[in-house]
């Protein structure tokens, strides 16, 4: 007796109704989104029915034309990635960047910019160091992340990942490990680790050329072992990289790239900045990505928006501040729903 296979039947339900509006908003061919779902499973009658459906409804009509609107956002977009391409590809270095300079060619324009010489006279840049931590805050509990390894989407899913231990235990594992990224002290820990390292921010100094001086040092602190990674995202601030200790490799994506760099959640893309997989994110061949090895002693400038990458080449510390001179609030109107 000859064998028949016996195929599963599947039904259009409302999972499948946004799939076939969403390719068709993305100009997918209609006899192409057809005939995925006959390989689905779907019967000839029933994909007919619902693909012609879908491209009568106005509904559809209605989110077209909300594209339309978005399209010609991303064009406005687009004219700033040509101009861009004119430019150097290389970051600048400005050795104690005035004040004027600073505003009118790197924080107005959200150009980034590696700035020398204003550290200085930070006490951390000779005091700080794996032996001085432990000395003074080593009985200290402080919070890192952990677990980075078994999972991903470790950023995203930072909550997920706090652990308290003692710092000089920490600074033990930083000490020990070589090269990782199943644990890191980010931005993130920064509720819990200011008062129980209160005394390390007594070693840094303002930079009251660009920051503003309240009495309080408003800053966050990064520490981890070489090999620690912050995956492409973008912050919703203006930012400063201080370097204290070791080196960081940067890469970085102008804001305006946003229509390309596959961001489909919050602020972060999947596009691991260790190597673009071009095959699965093809529009990456014609973004703008800039690099950059930043040393201590210097601080690297991201404007509110840049698409960032982040790898401590040694076991690094790096200092960041948003508390610009300038407006620096741009949370207000950002999108409150988060799936792109």
């Amino acid at each position: 007796m000859a064998h028949v296979e016996l195929r599963t039947v599947v039904h259009v339900d409302n999972e499948w109704r946004r799939w076939i509006a969403e390719n068709l908003l993305l100009d997918g061919s209609p006899q192409g989104i057809y005939e995925q779902m006959l390989r689905a499973g779907i019967a000839h009658e029933e994909a007919l029915r619902e693909l012609q459906q879908a491209m009568a409804s106005p509904y559809v009509a209605g989110a077209q034309r909300l594209r339309n609107r978005l399209a010609k956002h991303d064009w406005v977009l687009d004219t700033q990635r040509h101009m861009n391409r004119l430019r150097d590809t290389e970051v600048p270095r400005r050795h104690k960047l005035s004040r004027e300079a600073f505003l009118d060619g790197y924080y107005t324009a959200g150009r980034p910019v590696i700035i020398t010489g204003m550290m200085e006279d930070w006490p951390a840049m000779t005091k700080w160091g794996l032996d001085y931590f432990k000395e003074r805050c080593g009985d200290r509990d402080v919070e890192i992340q952990f677990g980075r390894d078994s999972n991903d989407q470790y950023e995203l899913h930072k909550t997920a990942h706090r652990k308290t231990m003692l710092f000089g235990d920490y600074v033990e594992l930083v000490r020990n490990v070589g090269r990782s990224n199943n644990f890191y002290m980010t931005a993130y820990n920064e509720g819990q680790n200011r008062k129980a390292l209160d005394v390390l921010w007594q070693d840094i100094a303002q930079m009251p050329e660009y920051l503003t001086s309240t009495g309080l040092t408003r800053g966050f602190l990064w520490f981890g072992p070489s090999g620690t990674i912050t995956p492409f995202h973008h912050d919703l601030t203006n930012n400063f990289m201080a370097q204290v200790i070791g080196r960081k490799r940067v890469l970085m994506m102008p804001a305006c790239e946003i229509a390309h760099v596959y961001n489909h959640e919050h602020c972060f893309t999947h596009v691991d900045g260790r190597q673009i997989d071009l095959e699965r994110y093809p529009h990456m061949r014609d973004v703008q990505v800039l690099s950059c090895t930043l040393n201590p002693g210097e601080v690297l400038f991201l404007p509110v928006g840049c698409w960032h990458f982040v790898e401590g080449l040694d076991i690094s510390v790096t200092v960041s501040f948003t508390n610009f001179l300038w407006d620096n609030d741009f949370m207000t109107e950002y999108p409150q729903q988060h799936a792109f």
